[in-house]
């Protein structure tokens, strides 16, 4: 597993030919677009629409905490657990906490680092944690509690290149022409109104 941004930089050293990301840029309030630019000046690049998924918080069930907001992280009864730096998730969490003015050091759990969803939601169902940023899929399969906090952009970006052209072309293909679209659909907290929707092209 590797965040968002590590996928972006592969992508962008030629390391992958797609890269799936969710990034925010705190500055426009916009989803991956701005990064996506931001490195990619030259090469031939398609961005696709996913969904949109909803990013919050997960809770034990029942929310015997009473935990509604990022504030009450920094509550002395509350441990939290993080998601890696790079990944979109964490991008959301600190851009959240600079908003709000909270300092990551207010919050116990803050340097506890997993790498991905279910791990992060596992502590809460363990007990081990109080509250974790993440996707509702990831409390709904646990059996646990959440809490919304935003709707993200989910996106694939494909990187062209000779070599490559036939099975991106098919990967485009199995995307926008195959029933793949139903197997997101029945996720809980996705959306796929937008779903294989060519969001960005670059020749």
């Amino acid at each position: 597993y590797i965040g968002s941004l590590e996928g972006l930089m592969m992508l962008y050293r030629g390391s992958c030919d797609v890269a799936a990301i969710h990034l925010l840029d705190p500055s426009s309030g916009e989803y991956n677009l701005p990064f996506i630019k931001l490195f990619f000046v030259h090469e031939p690049l398609t961005v696709i629409r996913l969904a949109s998924r909803e990013q919050g918080f997960i809770i034990a069930k029942g929310n015997p905490k009473g935990i509604h907001d990022f504030h009450d992280l920094t509550r002395k009864d509350i441990t939290f657990v993080n998601r890696q730096k790079g990944s979109g998730t964490r991008f959301l969490l600190d851009s959240s906490l600079a908003k709000e003015d909270i300092a990551p050091s207010s919050i116990k759990g803050y340097d506890n680092e997993e790498w991905n969803h279910l791990s992060t939601a596992s502590y809460i169902s363990r007990g081990i944690a109080d509250a974790a940023l993440g996707i509702r899929s990831a409390a709904e399969q646990l059996g646990l509690d959440f809490i919304p906090v935003t709707k993200e952009k989910f996106d694939l970006v494909l990187r062209w290149s000779k070599k490559n052209e036939d099975a991106l072309q098919h990967l485009l293909d199995v995307i926008q022409l195959t029933n793949f679209k139903e197997s997101i659909s029945t996720l809980k907290g996705y959306n796929t109104e937008e779903f294989g929707k060519i969001i960005y092209e670059k020749k």
